[in-house]
């Protein structure tokens, strides 16, 4: 009951269109997904497979989401609009985590045992990524909207693009507390886009310079 408790209030701190716990009680797919799958992961710890896994499918057609009975979650978990995401058998997610609509947290297909992420506390996981396979995403981490990350990411790093690049956003110092005060999964920094733009303005720079050359010399 405390984790269903924690979740509520995570949708109460992070959702500003959120105006009760009424609201968040009858009108929340991810809230009614998190209670669905909190009630069959009992039934699945005591082995009662196929009522852990009806309930879990049964929950997907209500919900459009889908959390496999088997996943391990932290509390304090916010799952925003939900539909479409997959979270699958061996996934492991820590604290305060918030997940958009069209993530996966999913296998590569090749694994076997622990096939799927695990996930730190006070991770984003931004609309549309997809986490595959079995690595750790850090504490505070950050995973860009669209993003399909494929290997480890550090604490306090920002995972970003296709396939993902991680990029260091700071040291934990200056970091916030948790992703609850940090929402925005948009606007964030490409360093290779950066370092490109930055080439192509050299260039630019370059090419305006010789150009000047050449004319001082034709009028020489």
């Amino acid at each position: 009951m405390g984790k269903i408790i924690n979740d509520m209030r995570a949708v109460r701190e992070r959702d500003p269109a959120c105006r009760s716990n009424f609201e968040v009680i009858f009108l929340y797919s991810g809230f009614h997904a998190l209670v669905s799958y909190r009630l069959s992961h009992f039934f699945y710890k005591h082995k009662r497979y196929f009522i852990a896994r009806l309930i879990s499918q049964l929950t997907r057609f209500f919900t459009g989401i889908e959390i496999h009975p088997g996943a391990r979650l932290g509390s304090g978990i916010f799952i925003d609009h939900g539909s479409g995401v997959v979270i699958g058998e061996t996934t492991e997610m820590g604290d305060n985590c918030t997940i958009y609509q069209g993530v996966t947290l999913g296998g590569t297909g090749k694994d076997t045992g622990k096939r799927h992420p695990t996930l730190g506390n006070n991770v984003l996981v931004g609309s549309g990524a997809k986490i595959l396979g079995p690595f750790r995403v850090g504490d505070h981490a950050k995973i860009a909207a669209g993003a399909v990350v494929l290997s480890e990411v550090p604490d306090y790093a920002t995972a970003v693009g296709v396939p993902a690049r991680v990029v260091r956003v700071g040291c934990e110092p200056l970091m916030r507390k948790g992703a609850a005060e940090d929402m925005d999964q948009i606007h964030v920094a490409d360093p290779v886009a950066l370092e490109l733009y930055k080439l192509s303005r050299k260039i630019e720079e370059m090419q305006e310079k010789l150009d000047l050359l050449e004319q001082a010399e034709e009028q020489g």
